[in-house]
């Protein structure tokens, strides 16, 4: 689920957007960018609401350099939504939401050393309670706000990529409150690869994506550096 060229980035694998794994970055797909992804999701990473683990996808759109868009489905289970007695089982309904990116700064803008900074916000609104934004229940069980900045830096033939977030939401089950970390490398000698390492204000969690024909990104995760969720996404642009 994820993209490696000239400039390495990723998409996130519980909200379909640009990322590390689970905490956000202030990196940019390239204008006109289309991702289509599907991840598998340990119960581990969503909110309590999932007992079970789960499946999402998501259509992700680039539509400016500064403006980015996304719209992802997670999976329900009937058992879950009290619809068994009604003849239902497995995966029948799903939760919808949007996210939206947008960058006030790009790398290097400035002056050389300025980090690139996105504001961001995913699943901002809820349809319970008469429509919320930033409600503390109801259904925008994804839901946080964020600023987030990133810097890439050189070390010999190498860089990194070191991102630092702050999120916020008001969910009483689900807070993803205060400063979120990662860092990202590409070796040199394997640079289809990118390796994460990250603390998403809640977790620790361990990760890595690949790029396969140019086109499909490969990327999996060990949140608390043992419950695995992984996906695959397809991203093309439109010139």
């Amino acid at each position: 689920m994820f993209l490696c060229c000239a400039f390495v980035l990723s998409a996130q694998l519980t909200y379909g957007t640009t990322g590390l794994l689970h905490a956000p970055s202030a990196e940019m797909q390239k204008d006109k960018t289309i991702m289509l992804g599907a991840n598998f999701m340990n119960k581990e990473i969503t909110p309590p609401t999932w007992y079970y683990h789960t499946y999402n996808y998501y259509l992700n759109v680039t539509f400016f350099p500064w403006l980015e868009v996304a719209y992802t489905c997670t999976l329900f289970k009937a058992e879950a939504l009290g619809l068994k007695p009604y003849g239902y089982s497995g995966f029948t309904n799903q939760d919808r939401y949007f996210s939206v990116r947008l960058r006030a700064l790009k790398e290097g803008q400035f002056w050389k050393y300025m980090p690139a900074v996105v504001l961001g916000t995913s699943d901002p609104f809820t349809s319970s309670g008469g429509g919320v934004i930033g409600s503390s229940s109801g259904n925008g069980y994804f839901s946080r706000f964020y600023i987030a900045a990133t810097k890439h830096l050189p070390i010999g033939t190498e860089e990194i990529g070191v991102h630092l977030s702050y999120l916020y939401n008001q969910r009483k089950e689900y807070k993803l409150n205060g400063i979120a970390a990662g860092i990202t490398y590409n070796p040199s000698f394997v640079p289809d690869l990118r390796v994460i390492a990250e603390y998403d204000s809640k977790d620790f969690a361990l990760g890595a994506t690949y790029l396969l024909f140019n086109h499909l990104h490969l990327q999996v995760e060990l949140q608390r550096m043992q419950y695995f969720t992984g996906g695959l996404m397809f991203r093309f642009n439109l010139k």
